[in-house]
Formats: structure tokens, C-alpha cells, sequence
């Protein structure tokens, strides 16, 4: 464990006296902010991939929709 000396704003300082376990509050809500922090960056990441790949996923779609649909019932 580490300890840390923070500031914060009155109006949090005023919530958080009323938490009995100060500690495992903080740390488990820095905790849940880490992580929705790191999926909105893979979000982001994940969209710029298929915005940079779009044009050449579109052209493969194209070049197997023929084939795709020799074998689709009914055509």
C-alpha cells in the first residue's frame, strides 16, 4: 500500500466525511474511473482501425459478394 497526500475540492471533502472506509471508497472508485478511462481509448482506437481499414474492407466485400451469393439459396 501507498499513502497519499491529495487535495480536493471542499464540496467532495464535505461527501467523503461521511464514508466510514475513506480509503477503499477512493481507491475503488479510481479504480472503476482506470478502467472506463482505458475502454474509451481501445473504444477509440477501435473506431479509428476500422475508419483507417473501411475502404479496403469495402473492396474485399465487394470481391467475395459474387461468390457469396452463387451459393445463396434461391439465387
Amino acid at each position: 500500500m501507498t499513502r497519499l497526500n491529495i487535495t480536493i475540492p471542499d464540496h467532495l471533502a464535505v461527501e467523503l466525511s461521511h464514508i466510514s472506509n475513506k480509503s477503499k471508497f477512493i481507491a475503488l472508485a479510481i479504480e472503476k474511473e482506470l478502467k472506463e478511462k482505458k475502454q474509451r481509448e481501445m473504444d477509440r482506437l477501435l473506431i479509428e482501425g476500422y475508419q483507417k481499414t473501411r475502404d479496403e474492407d469495402a473492396s474485399i466485400d465487394a470481391e467475395w459478394e459474387e461468390a457469396t451469393l452463387e451459393t445463396w439459396p434461391g439465387q
